[in-house]
Formats: C-alpha cells, structure tokens, sequence
C-alpha cells in the first residue's frame, strides 16, 4: 500500500475539517450554567426543607441535603433517566456532586453481575477513585497552607 503524498494528507485534513460539523459551545455552557444552577437551586431547597422541617441549623442541613442529592442521583441512573438527561446537560450535570453519583453509580451497576465484592465493589471506584484521591490530596495540602499562614 502506498504511502500518502503530504498533499495528499493537507487535502485530507482540509476535507475532515470542512466536513466536520462545528461544536455549539455559547449553547453547550448556557446549557451546563443553567443546568448545574438548576441542580445547586434543587440542593438549597432540599437544605431548606430539612431546616424548616426537619429541625436543623442551617450549618447542620448540609450533609443531609447532599445525601440526598446524591440518592436522587444514584435513582435516577438506576432507572436510566440521568444518563439521558446528562447527555443533554452537559458539564452542568457532570460538575456537581450529582455527576460523581451517577459515575460511581453506573460503574456499580454495569459489574453488578460479577458480585458485590469483586464486581460492584471493586468496579466502582474505577472512575471515581481518581476524583476521591485528588479531593483528598487537595484539601490535606490547602489545610497544610491555611495551618502553616496562620501560625506563622
């Protein structure tokens, strides 16, 4: 098989980029903006569900209220509406914790058939390990700077 002139690979490549549609990018961040608000407007009025209703300080109804995000999340992958609806999304429903729910989720239910253990439990954190050692990792070494400023 002969090899290709670089002519013949410029006309190539002017062909592939002509012929390749362009990326919406203005409507893919108008989508992920308002979608990722969206879901952080979902997360205040849960958290001020569980203060009005449910007795806690403010300061205290955080937790609760990304348990719950993250529930919703992992429920709404198991019955395939998040998939669909992140497609749509974008980065908006990647970005905040729901997305790092329905990754762990996803990983979990595609190896659900080779065990708890060895399928879902040594699966899931396949995608989302990386993300859980770097938060880690970030949040020891920003607590090591705020330590180190103010006692210095």
């Amino acid at each position: 098989m002969p090899i290709a002139t670089r002519e013949e690979q410029a006309r190539y490549q002017a062909l592939v980029h002509r012929l390749t549609p362009g990326r919406p990018i203005v409507r893919n961040t108008l989508r992920a903006f308002v979608v990722g608000g969206l879901i952080c407007e979902l997360g205040q009025v849960i958290q001020a569900l569980f203060v009005r209703y449910g007795g806690f300080k403010p300061a205290e109804a955080g937790n609760p209220t990304v348990a719950v995000l993250i529930l919703l999340s992992a429920i709404f992958t198991a019955i395939g509406v998040y998939d669909r609806f992140a497609q749509w999304a974008g980065a908006g429903s990647a970005v905040p914790v729901t997305g790092f729910s329905n990754t762990m989720t996803s990983a979990a239910m595609e190896h659900r058939s080779e065990g708890f253990v060895a399928g879902i439990g040594g699966n899931m954190f396949k995608i989302s390990g990386p993300v859980i050692v770097y938060g880690v990792v970030s949040a020891f070494f920003i607590a090591l700077i705020r330590y180190v400023v103010e006692h210095l």
